[in-house]
């Protein structure tokens, strides 16, 4: 049975009943648990149905679903102060203006508020990119590499390649009066060469991970234009970062 094939007869068995769980499937459409499991997902990030514990309901037709996006940030951490982060971040951008935007949910918000807007866009985070392609952003540029599907990230030499642009946005797993700490030193190494080409490096990072650091330092602070934070942000770590020469924006 194929992939598509699949999906009709789960979808089939939940026009007929709802819920139906990952044991139903295996039962009635005969699959194995982990293919149960990753059909259930894929359909639910397409807007097919809504997926709950060992299983999944059928959604409402009373109700639209909600419009298919390459990143679930349904179950996101602090994602109102995110989206602030990113609105402010969006501020700051002129026409004609390049930005690099890296991984990560922050990030993704920012992209789709610049998304049809005329700046150029370079990325290596695949999520983002497949937003702007499918929503026809004009000026794209994809940083080649290796796909790291963990992160939904390119890693590769391309990206020693020096890419001009006028910001940088980033964020990390924390950030200290020293710095900026990212967890990942395969990625940090590599957005490192990336930031030797960008004016202004801009941090975003809700208040949550200010004040504490882990992992590699990624950016002294030094090295930081701008902080954009949520306003629970640890008050002695921005007084110290704004004596140290950082802007530092609370939303």
């Amino acid at each position: 049975m194929t992939e598509s094939q699949r999906h009709n007869a789960i979808l089939a068995l939940l026009a007929e009943r709802s819920p139906v769980s990952v044991h139903d499937l295996i039962a009635h459409v005969g699959m194995s648990p982990a293919t149960a499991r990753r059909d259930l997902h894929k359909l639910a990030q397409a807007g097919r149905l809504v997926k709950v514990r060992n299983g999944a309901e059928r959604i409402d037709s009373s109700f639209p679903a909600a419009p298919w996006l390459p990143l679930d940030l349904r179950n996101t951490p602090h994602l109102d102060a995110k989206n602030r982060i990113a609105r402010e971040a969006a501020t700051l951008l002129a026409p004609g203006d390049s930005v690099v935007i890296n991984c990560g949910s922050t990030a993704f918000l920012l992209g789709q508020q610049l998304c049809g807007r005329p700046v150029q866009l370079i990325t290596n985070y695949f999520p983002l990119a497949s937003y702007l392609v499918s929503h026809d952003h004009a000026d794209l540029i994809l940083m080649g590499g290796q796909y790291d599907h963990s992160q939904g990230i390119t890693i590769g030499d391309d990206q020693s390649l020096r890419y001009a642009a006028r910001w940088m946005f980033t964020s990390g797993s924390g950030l200290t009066v020293d710095g900026l700490y990212k967890s990942n030193i395969i990625t940090a190494l590599s957005e490192q060469k990336v930031m030797r080409g960008a004016s202004k490096l801009v941090v975003l990072a809700d208040g949550s991970k200010v004040g504490h650091g882990s992992g590699m330092l990624f950016a002294a602070a030094k090295d930081i234009a701008m902080l954009i934070t949520s306003a629970d942000a640890d008050a002695d770590t921005v007084a110290a970062l704004r004596a140290q020469g950082v802007e530092v924006r609370q939303v």
